[in-house]
């Protein structure tokens, strides 16, 4: 199956329909549906879930939106922006006003995301099959999981490994709102009770979810959001068993090209995770909006993103295929998002094997393989030269010169203690702010530091 169905209509708190007296003014559109019978049968559970993985699709989060933040945010002169919108522009300019409406969607998308998964966690008593409960809980439980993770790197101080991370987080919440008359107004948790809620949702989903499961997530998703998640909090152990679980056992292997990796109608050899695009309902992806030229679906900046020269010295070998994955339209587009109708890759082999190198050097260990192996393995699928030997900071740069352009520039920022220009990892402005619409309704957040 190519689309993920979203026939059933569902808001934030589900659809409610109207409650009044019985009279010929009391009408349900005939669009909607009960509460009752959205929540009364495994089908209409899986409706759900399918909205919650086409809004997890939608251009507000992983259908560009959070990697347009992480990398602009993160921009120190690799890319230049010459879009028209604003709220990109303010990310670039790492000034972003509290009522900038892309933050917004992605707080927003997300915890509608966290209520409909909620629900379907709240009511799997309606399944009668095991397998199709466990399957259930275990998607929902990713997705929970998936955009809590992200809304943690986004909205808070970065994670440091070792200390206490008391700093705010984001509201966790894990009851479902299913009438908008009892929305509750919770404060933030700190950002180390949003990282063990994570933690817990994808072992379970991890626990709970089949080896294949089509386009949806499997087993081998949760294990490697996992481990990027334990690589985030620079738990190296857990990060490595993880990353090799998904390495060893998925069957997942390299496209035999690095071009083969992306711009495709189904899913690569390599994909562990994608989400789904077609011609139908290309809209949702924002990074080929973004970052491809006019000729290939991007806006008139063609493209709003472009590559500075200086991206290239991180290349060490002219015959590195990620060296040459760009064209040139007015300025020099990136490859890697030229098809708008082709699926996007989100959890990929190759991020595995650089988790796996990078958690096998710190820890001095060969867990699957030495991290020389799985970084040649890398250069050798894109032509490169193959090295002699590796230490840390090859690994990282090899990380860059794989993902790059793909939404990691400004997590892994943060997670490495890098600067970005003059600004420390920790400046107050490379955190999103808590969105004004929110603050103004919810008199229990706290603003974070250097927005009024």
């Amino acid at each position: 199956m190519k689309k993920y169905n979203y026939r059933i209509i569902i808001t934030t708190a589900i659809a409610i329909s109207f409650i009044g007296c019985d009279d010929n003014l009391t009408i349900n559109p005939e669009q909607d549906i009960t509460t009752e019978i959205a929540i009364s049968s495994p089908s209409n559970l899986q409706k759900i879930l399918n909205n919650a993985y086409g809004d997890a699709r939608s251009s507000a989060l992983y259908g560009g939106g959070i990697a347009l933040a992480s990398e602009l945010i993160a921009n120190d002169g690799d890319l230049y922006w010459d879009g028209t919108y604003v709220q990109p522009n303010q990310y670039d300019e790492k000034a972003i006003l509290t009522d900038n409406s892309y933050v917004q969607s992605i707080w927003l998308r997300a915890y509608k995301i966290s209520n409909q998964t909620n629900i379907v966690l709240d009511n799997l008593a309606v399944f009668t099959d095991t397998d199709d409960k466990n399957k259930a809980k275990g998607e929902a439980q990713f997705l929970r999981g998936l955009v809590y993770f992200d809304l943690g790197r986004l909205f808070s101080k970065a994670y440091v490994a070792g200390a206490v991370n008391s700093q705010l987080g984001v509201p966790i919440i894990l009851e479902p709102v299913l009438n908008p008359a009892k929305i509750t107004f919770p404060s933030r948790n700190t950002l180390e009770e949003v990282y063990n809620q994570v933690i817990i949702d994808l072992k379970d989903a991890y626990t709970l979810l089949p080896e294949s499961n089509g386009v949806y997530a499997t087993k081998y998703s949760a294990a490697a959001l996992l481990a990027r998640v334990y690589l985030q909090k620079g738990d190296y152990i857990n990060a490595r068993a993880m990353a090799n679980m998904a390495i060893t056992t998925s069957g997942a292997a390299l496209t035999g090209t690095f071009a083969k990796a992306f711009n495709n109608s189904e899913n690569s050899t390599e994909d562990l995770f994608a989400w789904q695009v077609s011609s139908q309902d290309v809209s949702s992806n924002d990074n080929n909006v973004f970052w491809a030229g006019e000729d290939f679906g991007g806006r008139s900046g063609n493209p709003d993103i472009s590559i500075e020269d200086q991206h290239f010295d991180i290349y060490d070998d002219t015959n590195d295929e990620r060296n040459n994955f760009f064209y040139e339209a007015d300025n020099i587009c990136t490859t890697k998002w030229k098809n708008q109708y082709g699926n996007i890759p989100f959890l990929r082999l190759a991020e595995m094997i650089l988790i796996r190198a990078e958690a096998n050097f710190r820890s001095g260990t060969t867990v699957g393989r030495s991290p020389l192996d799985d970084i040649n393995a890398l250069r050798n699928r894109s032509g490169a030269a193959a090295l002699n030997s590796v230490d840390l900071a090859t690994i990282l740069m090899e990380r860059k010169r794989e993902l790059a352009f793909e939404g990691f520039a400004l997590f892994d920022a943060k997670r490495l203690q890098q600067n970005i220009g003059s600004l420390p990892f920790n400046a107050d402005n490379l955190v999103l702010p808590i969105p004004l619409r929110e603050m103004d309704v919810n008199k229990n957040l706290v603003q974070n530091p250097g927005y009024n």
